[in-house]
């Protein structure tokens, strides 16, 4: 079930190709595009969020899910582990940030770098339960989010008590979240050239003739 709909080619099977969500004709996986910017969507928003939270009377709410400090893991490297060791299908990443907001609805908790691993590694892991064929105990995911097994049994728990246990995601809602992720990736692929041509945001006048293509046409 990994593919959650990947085969129907009505609904955005480009982008499913470009998000790496689709295995290659042998079957080797490779490090999905997705994984990029969906790192890259979580940072800034935990950015915003710790910004706001510093310069305002806002009081950050306290979960289970909060650590008593931040992981050296930064989120981008956590996310290359869970799926480096999980052996999860990269559907699971865009399911997974699909439970991360609907918990974030459900509640008043801010990503911040104190919770959004283990909120992570939670909702891959009950994504992985959900949608693919198999799955690992909550014992290895524990050790690959870097928990214990007590722990990761209660954030479970708390997880699906909070998301009132919704776990299906439609096709359109599955196919909404990868437009978004491929929006963030051109973006990121955008913001690549512009440092790799050495172009600083207020655009020069400069002859920029010898800035070399960094995609090849």
């Amino acid at each position: 079930m990994g593919t959650l709909a990947l085969d129907n080619e009505n609904v955005g099977s480009d982008v499913y190709c470009h998000l790496g969500l689709k295995e290659s004709a042998k079957g080797v996986m490779k490090i999905p595009r997705v994984l990029s910017p969906l790192s890259s969507l979580l940072e800034r928003c935990v950015q915003k969020n710790e910004m706001l939270l510093e310069a305002t009377d806002i009081k950050e709410v306290m979960t289970i899910f909060h650590g008593l400090r931040a992981p050296t893991l930064s989120i981008r490297q956590y996310v290359d582990r869970i799926f480096k060791y999980s052996g999860c299908s990269p559907s699971c990443f865009v399911v997974a940030q699909i439970y991360v907001d609907r918990f974030i609805q459900c509640t008043e908790v801010r990503l911040t770098s104190f919770n959004v691993h283990r909120l992570l590694i939670t909702s891959v892991m009950l994504a992985a339960k959900f949608i693919d064929d198999a799955f690992f105990n909550n014992a290895y995911y524990a050790k690959v989010g870097g928990v214990s097994t007590s722990e990761l049994n209660r954030l479970e728990m708390k997880f699906l008590f909070t998301i009132d246990f919704r776990l299906q995601v439609s096709i359109e809602t599955f196919k909404r979240y990868c437009s978004q992720l491929e929006k963030e990736a051109a973006g990121l692929q955008i913001e690549r050239s512009i440092q790799a041509c050495g172009i600083k945001e207020n655009w020069s006048n400069k002859d920029d003739s010898t800035c070399a293509p960094t995609v090849a046409r």
